[in-house]
């Protein structure tokens, strides 16, 4: 998986995420990131990804239609059927891909969005 590049501001908070991410996600177990970096985790195959860092998504606009689990707002690509899920409205924006064999998204996303609210702070209200 490409390892994301986090701008300063986000160094540290990203690293603190994923050292906190959990063992398992959807029943799977951790596996090893290529190339390495503390900035991305993953489990199961096919791979569940985190990568922490990234940049701003380009789909990301003002109307844009956004989920939100445990306070934290995730935008999911593509629309219609979505596997690629960027939570927004933090310091730092964190992608998960979910492949649709594993079912709805929310079992992996509950637990992710509750680290990222304890180690990613807010942007000030209203800004994505």
């Amino acid at each position: 998986m490409p390892a994301p590049s986090p701008p300063p501001a986000a160094d540290d908070l990203c690293r603190a995420l994923v050292d906190r991410v959990p063992q398992t996600l959807f029943g799977q177990e951790r596996i090893e990131v290529r190339p390495e970096t503390p900035y991305a985790a993953a489990w199961g195959d096919p791979p569940i990804a985190l990568r922490c860092g990234v940049g701003r998504p380009p789909e990301l606009r003002p109307d844009s239609e956004l989920m939100v689990v445990n306070e934290i707002a995730w935008l999911p690509e593509p629309a219609e059927r979505p596997d690629l899920f960027t939570a927004v409205g933090r310091e730092a924006y964190v992608e998960m891909t979910v492949p649709h064999s594993y079912g709805a998204p929310g079992e992996g996303l509950v637990p992710i969005s509750d680290l990222i609210a304890q180690e990613i702070p807010a942007l000030p209200l209203g800004e994505l």
